[in-house]
């Protein structure tokens, strides 16, 4: 009970300190690094639900800081920190993993505008979820899918700036799932997920989905601000076919290319940098 006063009085005292504004932050890192280190080891879903809410608060308060674009956490494993190349967008994400009910993803979208207005700050949750996400659609902040986003690139078309984001989902207990994914804005600031731009075949996607076996690996990167290149996914024997949790990579790599105002895909790509 004394360990736990004295991490409470901690919090809030780095949290009252973010809030005023103050440019100090040794001390947070040590308090998430400990916190999430009892997320980690500890089995009870009650007591990592009130540790997660410890780290929620903590950032809260970091993301409404006036550093939040000229800072960065090191050496955290398990919290997600992407900042775009153009300085407009940061994205900060962290999933919960409980053992008796439905896991969850935490995902902070800090907005810089362009005309020097305030700062603005999207918190989004989801559960995770067995169904995959669909791609025929776009989601909003009201139904977002969950997902932990680990790159991002800044696109400008038609006058209208939109990011890509490359993100994972764990939600399905045999299947992992890598996601390409579009973030633009409306004019009225809300926050929307997908644009009808990844063209396979005779299909036009609003963001692309890959499934495979939970236990294996995929590679997913950006090779370029005008190239995505991502692992070929095959079933492991052709008995299971369309069968994702025995799908993985065959070494050979496909890509996403920008072309003529769309994302289209191109089969076996020479993945190495030109380096």
């Amino acid at each position: 009970m004394r360990r736990i006063i004295l991490y409470l009085i901690l919090i809030t005292s780095i949290s009252t300190s973010m809030a005023k504004g103050q440019k100090t932050l040794n001390d947070t890192p040590q308090v998430l690094e400990k916190l999430y280190g009892r997320l980690v080891n500890n089995f009870v879903d009650n007591d990592r639900i009130r540790i997660n809410d410890s780290i929620r608060l903590i950032i809260d308060s970091y993301v409404e800081s006036d550093t939040i674009f000229n800072h960065r956490f090191t050496n955290l494993r398990y919290l997600g920190q992407i900042t775009s190349p153009d300085s407009l967008l940061k994205i900060i994400t962290w999933n919960l993993v409980l053992r008796s009910g439905p896991s969850r993803y935490y995902c902070y979208f800090i907005r810089k505008p362009e005309s020097g207005k305030e700062i603005r700050i999207y918190r989004l949750t989801a559960t995770y979820r067995e169904n995959p996400v669909m791609t025929d659609t776009i989601y909003t902040e009201s139904d977002w899918y969950g997902a932990l986003y680990y790159d991002l690139k800044p696109c400008i078309t038609n006058n209208k700036r939109c990011w890509v984001l490359l993100g994972i989902d764990y939600g399905n207990s045999f299947i992992s799932r890598k996601i390409i994914e579009v973030l633009s804005f409306t004019p009225g600031n809300s926050i929307v997920f997908g644009r009808k731009w990844f063209v396979s075949g005779d299909e036009i996607k609003f963001r692309d989905v890959f499934e495979y076996a939970s236990n294996g690996m995929m590679s997913l990167r950006f090779k370029s601000d005008s190239s995505i290149v991502f692992d070929h996914l095959v079933p492991f024997s052709p008995a299971q076919q369309d069968d994702r949790q025995y799908y993985g990579p065959d070494y050979s790599y496909d890509a996403y290319n920008f072309e003529n105002d769309f994302w289209r895909v191109t089969i076996n790509v020479d993945a190495r940098n030109k380096e």
